[in-house]
């Protein structure tokens, strides 16, 4: 199955272009490239770490970015079969706080740049993060491959359109269905935006993806509530704020240490928004904010709660929420500090 550029598709004015040549499987896969190859069967762009085992050790490399129906090598030339390790995270660009793809295994990453590191034991020896790995048991020598998916099943073709429509939605230029199918609604939101910054309309479905993916970052710096996390710990968070004549409360955004998400990707009308969170201290305890004051509800899990009244009753439990300062042209970000949470812990 070759891609077409999405540039075409819309130039052309057709909804899919699609080429198929009968190869047997074997021989497609004896001309796939020697080593470990990811593929990206997502909507969101994804960044990349993974990791290997050398000598006593596990050597971690990142980041490797992956558009979406995309499929790049990890490793390359012949595999060391065993376990390897694998995380992701999605770009800055894409709204709701960062997208993670991880497991259960503990392995040091540096969450600001490229690197490669031999994992320690306590990560911040140097000046590094830990976050959660998925194991990957690779069992060929020649070739592997592992997959990024969403809840929804897509082809690697699907995923490169529903990841143009989700960056045209994030840069503010579609509202319409983030489905993988080119319809008349995108493909006239592809053609504005190659307008709107004097492209051609031969640009390839890559560098549309770069355009978007700078072009959406640059716009949540200009709109939106944004939380971020000036402690040393995990912090999950939460904001409630007036929809309409009630109230509502969302969470959970993950916010690592040095971290930042935003949690509001429109622009702030009105002032009143609260804020909320709960530290991770270990052994399964929790700090909480100390000085909230306005209740509304939280859950266990994700959630979005309308009403603030009565949470132990509707199985919600209720958190003490802070209120932020006005925002200001339309942006505000709210920061948690480690003298902001109370100094013992409870069972979360």
């Amino acid at each position: 199955m070759a891609q077409v550029p999405l540039s075409i598709k819309l130039l052309l004015g057709i909804l899919a272009v699609a080429l198929t040549v009968c190869i047997p499987a074997k021989a497609a896969a004896q001309r796939a490239p020697l080593g470990w190859t990811v593929c990206n069967e997502t909507s969101f762009i994804i960044e990349t770490a993974s990791g290997r085992y050398e000598g006593q050790g596990i050597v971690v490399d990142g980041w490797k970015r992956l558009r979406p129906g995309a499929c790049e090598l990890l490793l390359e030339g012949a595999l060391n079969p065993g376990i390897h390790y694998l995380f992701g995270r999605s770009s800055l660009a894409h709204r709701g706080g960062r997208r993670i793809w991880g497991g259960d295994s503990k392995l040091c990453i540096d969450p600001t740049g490229s690197f490669s590191v031999e994992t320690l034991p306590d990560c911040t020896v140097m000046g590094l993060e830990e976050r959660e790995f998925r194991p990957v048991l690779i069992e060929s020598r020649n070739r592997w491959r592992t997959t990024f998916t969403e809840t929804e099943t897509r082809t690697l073709e699907q995923a490169s359109a529903a990841g143009v429509q989700r960056l045209l939605d994030n840069a503010g230029v579609y509202s319409g269905r983030i489905d993988g199918h080119l319809g008349r609604q995108t493909r006239a939101a592809i053609g504005d935006f190659l307008t709107s910054k004097g492209l051609n309309a031969n640009t390839s479905d890559g560098d549309l993806m770069d355009i978007l993916e700078q072009a959406a970052v640059e716009r949540s710096r200009n709109v939106g509530l944004t939380f971020c996390n000036r402690t040393d710990n995990r912090i999950w968070s939460a904001m409630a704020r007036r929809r309409g004549e009630g109230w509502e409360s969302r969470g959970w955004w993950l916010l690592e240490a040095g971290g930042c998400a935003r949690v509001i990707d429109e622009p702030l009308l009105q002032a009143e928004h609260f804020a909320y969170a709960e530290m991770e201290a270990g052994e399964g305890q929790v700090r909480t904010l100390r000085r909230g004051s306005d209740p509304f509800c939280v859950s266990r899990s994700k959630f979005a709660i309308t009403g603030r009244e009565a949470c132990e009753a509707a199985a919600f439990r209720t958190g003490q929420f802070v209120a932020t300062p006005p925002p200001t042209n339309r942006k505000l970000v709210f920061e948690f500090f480690e003298r902001d949470f109370e100094g013992s812990g409870r069972a979360r």
